[in-house]
């Protein structure tokens, strides 16, 4: 995902005159590096000050230029006041890269375990928020929140190496990947790989969609699959509230209810261990997804 990030931030600073990277101390670890030794005078590392590195980013995007700033995706939320105060409010052309999102940083422990931040951006009026789900399609959502206007916030893993999209991305798409009749399965990020897993088990037939934009929803994608199969499950590495599956829950009860299982972090810090164990610990590995889609379809139609 990183390597994904900074070989697309490469791409469009060579195209690109006004593209500015600004990072918090973590040029290495979230490989904007590479940006900085190309194109020293786009570059700002501002050290560990993530509130000035986000108005400053407010400063450049004033001043025409497209500012890119990125940090470790637990210590971007350090700067949320100056994110809705300048970014949001004023809607300035603002890109936001927080990395090592979710359970990612799992050796890390609870403090570098960001499952919270979709929720935080989402709320922001204004603010497009972005959960790639494979190297390429990182590539792809870095042009795509840099070519467009406005504030944007996208989250990408440590070291997840997936690669099960075949088609590209646009912003505000959400994409079927596997159809099916009996229950529709909503993820982003790399967990939509665990989902893909666990629906080729299933002894249901699961409707597979990855949602990479949270913010704005692909509503047409989401109620056409739950009108489809009448009963829906969410999977995202992050917390319950407030991420993709509240943002599914919110148009599906007014739009067309049905049962809806969210499965992410249950309203919890996270805690140390590795990425696997993680996973199985919050229940978001295959078996467990695949149950979850099980139960989910026998709750079809009951609203």
């Amino acid at each position: 995902m990183r390597v994904a990030f900074g070989e697309g931030l490469l791409e469009l600073g060579s195209e690109n005159e006004d593209l500015v990277v600004l990072t918090a101390d973590v040029a290495r670890p979230t490989h904007v590096i590479g940006f900085g030794e190309r194109f020293p005078h786009r570059f700002l590392d501002v050290g560990i000050a993530e509130q000035d590195m986000v108005d400053i980013a407010a400063g450049l995007a004033l001043s025409e230029k497209v500012p890119v700033a990125v940090a470790f995706a637990p210590f971007m939320m350090r700067a949320w006041e100056q994110v809705r105060s300048t970014i949001a409010r004023c809607s300035l052309n603002v890109k936001l890269v927080g990395t090592h999102a979710g359970l990612s940083a799992s050796d890390e422990g609870a403090s570098h375990q960001s499952l919270e931040d979709v929720a935080l951006m989402r709320v922001l009026p204004n603010m497009t928020v972005v959960v790639p789900g494979d190297r390429e399609e990182v590539k792809e959502a870095t042009r795509a929140i840099v070519e467009s206007k406005g504030p944007a916030y996208m989250r990408i893993g440590r070291d997840e190496d997936a690669n099960f999209l075949h088609e590209g991305f646009r912003l505000g798409r959400a994409t079927v990947l596997r159809d099916g009749c009996d229950v529709a399965v909503f993820s982003n990020g790399y967990i939509t790989s665990e989902v893909l897993a666990a629906a080729e088990g299933a002894p249901v037939d699961a409707m597979v969609v990855h949602v990479p934009t949270v913010k704005p929803l692909d509503s047409d994608t989401v109620i056409s699959a739950v009108r489809r199969t009448g009963a829906a499950v969410c999977v995202e590495e992050h917390s319950i509230i407030g991420g993709l599956g509240s943002a599914v829950s919110e148009l599906v009860s007014t739009e067309y209810p049905v049962h809806i299982r969210r499965m992410g972090v249950s309203d919890t810090f996270g805690e140390s261990g590795t990425y696997r164990e993680l996973l199985d610990k919050h229940r978001l590995s295959a078996p467990h997804i695949r149950e979850a889609m099980v139960e989910a379809a026998k709750r079809r139609g009951k609203r």
